[in-house]
């Protein structure tokens, strides 16, 4: 009684979302564009390359996954799903080759980047694995794990490992010798940094030691809406491609030279060459040169207009000038700071040396949001002009 009342909410659940397709976080179907720049000659596309339909153990349909996407502002993805673990097929057939076959028009017609993928399965270890721009997925569908990542890589396939924290009861990422096999024969190509909601600072490190590309990734499998509150400014994780054009074979250009960065929560995660083009491109000081008249103060105004709060520890030594320790340049938004005249410490019965005239001042940071190591800030600087002017020459 019971799995036959199981498997009917299962066909409930397949035919509502077969007929009442996902309508997303927008009103009106609109398409929330995500705000992220493009940097020195790449386009940032932004991607979700893990993801799950009723072809494999997901509760939606492959169009709705494309929906959804589309009305995040995402520029392409991967539906990913289980070769090997398929739950609904008692009522939905076998075929690794559908969702693609089914979502790509809905993808073509929204300017949507489809890529063919598919996740190869076994228990960890050796865990799970992604496999993109595959020309068919069912020749991949066999027992012997090298043997289906191996007709992977001859279709030119570009695998990555996912998830590799999910089985450790501490999130742990883990290596085994399977990784090192497949890595050692070329391929293995890229880690999961992200998944979900998980970030794990050791994939972190194995992609700046072994030169692996980064992922972040949803592994969606129920609607989108059921895992993240649109509504509070929450989006799944996703992996910023660099890319030279915005093209499928763009797409695996930029994975092969590892051009990739991970927008997790409020974090972005990636190499230092890619995360500060990025903020330089997202801040700009509004009013550049200020005056400080005598001992007194000034107000210097930073815009960010990116959709990543940027947090920023000022915690070293500034000449000249004292600035706030912290500071958070909001999405969008312009934030002020005041900087003071320094106070001068000389000897007794001296009187300190006045400074005037125009000093240019370097002001050290870390933007302790964007991870270029594992939890670890990027170094950064910002850089001011101050008028220093007597109080005197004001009367």
């Amino acid at each position: 009684m019971k799995k036959r009342l199981y498997r009917s909410l299962q066909c409930i659940s397949i035919i509502c979302c077969i007929l009442f397709p996902f309508h997303g976080n927008a009103q009106n179907g609109t398409r929330n564009e995500i705000n992220i720049p493009d940097i020195r000659g790449y386009v940032t596309l932004k991607c979700d390359f893990h993801m799950h339909t009723v072809f494999s153990d997901g509760n939606v349909w492959p169009v709705t996954r494309v929906e959804e996407a589309w009305l995040e502002g995402l520029d392409a993805i991967s539906i990913t799903d289980h070769i090997e673990y398929q739950p609904h097929k008692a009522d939905i057939p076998t075929k690794h080759n559908r969702p693609y076959e089914i979502a790509k028009p809905s993808a073509d017609a929204l300017g949507m980047i489809l890529i063919r993928g598919t996740e190869i399965t076994r228990d960890t270890p050796p865990g799970h694995h992604n496999a993109l721009f595959l020309t068919e997925i069912d020749s991949l569908d066999t027992p012997d794990f090298y043997d289906a990542i191996g007709k992977a890589v001859d279709q030119g396939g570009f695998v990555f490992y996912n998830h590799p924290g999910w089985k450790h009861p501490e999130k742990t990422a883990e290596w085994f010798v399977f990784q090192q096999m497949i890595y050692d024969n070329g391929w293995l190509h890229g880690v999961e940094v992200v998944n979900g909601y998980d970030y794990y600072p050791l994939a972190h490190q194995w992609c700046i030691e072994k030169n692996l590309t980064m992922f972040g990734n949803s592994d969606i499998h129920p609607p989108i809406t059921f895992r993240y509150d649109f509504s509070r400014g929450e989006h799944r994780p996703v992996t910023l491609v660099f890319a030279k054009r915005r093209s499928e074979e763009a797409i695996r250009d930029a994975l092969v030279d590892r051009r990739t960065a991970v927008w997790w929560k409020n974090y972005l995660i990636g190499d230092e060459e890619y995360l500060r083009p990025i903020f330089d491109e997202s801040v700009e000081i509004v009013n550049p040169e200020v005056t400080i008249t005598g001992n007194g103060s000034a107000v210097f105004r930073i815009h960010n207009d990116s959709d990543i709060d940027y947090e920023l520890l000022m915690d070293k030594e500034v000449d000249l000038i004292t600035v706030p320790k912290n500071l958070t340049l909001y999405a969008g938004k312009t934030v002020r700071f005041t900087i003071r005249k320094k106070s001068q410490t000389v000897p007794e019965g001296q009187k300190p040396k006045e400074i005037t005239g125009r000093k240019k001042i370097r002001i050290p940071m870390t933007v302790t949001n964007l991870y270029a190591g594992p939890n670890t800030g990027l170094d950064d600087e910002l850089t001011v002009t101050v008028m220093f002017e007597s109080a005197q020459a004001k009367r």
